[in-house]
Formats: C-alpha cells, sequence, structure tokens
C-alpha cells in the first residue's frame, strides 16, 4: 500500500500579484517534485509540488502602474480614430462616411488575406496598415483639397506621431510604431509599396460602394489613382475594382 507525504498548501502573500504561466514547465518544476512512495506510478492526485520562487520580470509594481496608464491614455487619444470622418468622403456630400479607423482596418485585412508574396512580410504589412494614418488621431484627416503642402503635412503629422509615442511613454512598442510610420511615409520598403497600393486600393473599393449606396459618380478617386499603383497585386485588384466599376455604371444607365 502507498504511503503518501500530504502537501503542503502554498498561496502568495496577499501583497504580492501571483504571476500565472502559460505551463507548467514555467514553474520550473519537476518531476521529483511529485513525492509518492510504494509505487512507480503516481496516481491521478497530484500530492506535493514544491517549485522554485517565480522569477522576477525586472518590472516594479510602480513601472507596471505607470505602463498600464500609459497604453490607456493612448488608447483613448486613438478613439479619434474612430470618430473622425474621412474628409475626401464628407467633401463630396456622403452621408454618415466612414472613419480614419475604417479604412485602416480594411487595409490590415488586405494585407492579412493577400496570397503569399515572395520575399514579402505579411505580419509587418498589417502592423503598417494600422499605423500608416494613425497621426490624424491628432492632425485629422489632411486631403489635397486643404491646399495644404506635401512638406508641411508631413511636419504636422510627425510631430503628431512623436506626441503621441510620447503619450504611450517611449519604449519598444513606440519605438516599433515610428519606425512602421516613417517606413511607408517614405515609401522605403517592399512592404511600404504593398501598404501604399492597398492606401489606394481601398479608397477606390470605398468609392464603388458608395456610387452604388447613393447614385453618385465619384470620378476624381478613381483619376486621381490611376496608373500609381507599385506592385502586382496593388494592379490586379485596383483592376478588378475598375472592372465592376465598369459593369455598374453600364447597368445604371440601363
Amino acid at each position: 500500500m502507498a504511503v503518501i507525504i500530504p502537501a503542503t498548501r502554498f498561496a502568495p502573500p496577499l501583497n504580492r500579484p501571483f504571476h500565472h504561466r502559460s505551463s507548467l514547465a514555467s514553474l520550473h518544476c519537476s518531476s521529483r517534485n511529485f513525492l509518492f512512495l510504494g509505487k512507480s506510478t503516481p496516481s491521478s492526485t497530484i500530492v506535493a509540488v514544491r517549485c522554485q520562487k517565480p522569477v522576477s520580470d525586472g518590472i516594479s509594481s510602480m513601472e507596471s502602474m505607470n505602463h498600464v496608464s500609459s497604453s490607456i491614455d493612448f488608447l483613448t487619444l486613438c478613439h479619434r480614430l474612430k470618430t473622425t470622418k474621412r474628409k475626401g468622403w464628407i467633401n463630396q456630400g456622403i452621408n454618415g462616411p466612414e472613419s480614419i479607423a475604417d479604412h485602416m482596418y480594411r487595409m490590415a485585412l488586405m494585407a492579412l488575406i493577400a496570397g503569399d508574396l515572395t520575399g514579402v512580410d505579411r505580419e509587418r504589412c498589417i502592423k503598417m496598415a494600422i499605423v500608416h494614418d494613425i497621426a490624424e488621431a491628432i492632425v485629422g484627416d489632411i486631403t489635397p483639397s486643404d491646399g495644404v503642402p506635401k512638406e508641411e503635412k508631413s511636419r504636422r503629422e510627425k510631430a503628431a506621431l512623436k506626441e503621441m509615442c510620447e503619450v504611450l511613454g517611449g519604449g519598444l512598442r513606440a519605438e516599433e510604431i515610428t519606425e512602421l510610420w516613417l517606413e511607408y511615409e517614405n515609401n522605403a520598403s517592399l512592404e511600404a509599396n504593398i501598404v501604399k497600393d492597398f492606401d489606394k486600393v481601398e479608397m477606390i473599393l470605398q468609392a464603388l460602394e458608395y456610387e452604388a449606396e447613393h447614385g453618385k459618380v465619384l470620378d476624381e478617386f478613381f483619376i486621381s489613382t490611376a496608373g500609381k499603383f507599385q506592385t502586382e497585386i496593388g494592379k490586379s485588384w485596383a483592376a478588378e475594382i475598375n472592372a465592376r466599376r465598369k459593369s455598374q455604371l453600364t447597368n445604371r444607365q440601363r
């Protein structure tokens, strides 16, 4: 008959949070920590577990609290992306147009569903789509009709991005957002080329949908993007949208 050594119950001190881990391995426990006598095969009941003291992740409670506060401040600022409507559609008299966040979300979906592309980092494309217009949370949606020079628009957005990263509290995530934004702004990689194309593709797809919903003809969005796609996927998706538009306009005239 097996003799069982009763397990001692352990509970984290009330003044210290208990850190959960995703697996038993991370608790630094081994099979010899399970105490059984009289049988070589343990029963289904775990009798006693002795683990090392959880390893500190190097972040103090105060630093953790500050990070949480900064994160919520940043997300609250990004709320403006959900409520700020895209000005190009407002200028066309579209009732209840999409927001900046709507536009970026569908771009991220484009990056997600695009077929495998040689040498392309899909995850980076998704991230870039999510952040490429993030500075508009502060500066708003500046369009060509506003008459703001390209250099001035870029200066305002860079300043806004810097402010947003300060709100976030700096650190690796802020650095990553800045790097992604600058890469897109400077069209400095194949991923940036693709996301730039997705920006235009999403716009003309939205224009096609608004033409169908509101009975409008939104030529300027198709004219302004014609011949400006840099990648094969951008060109093929734009061609499909334009073909559907041609059919849609033809059916409307009947």
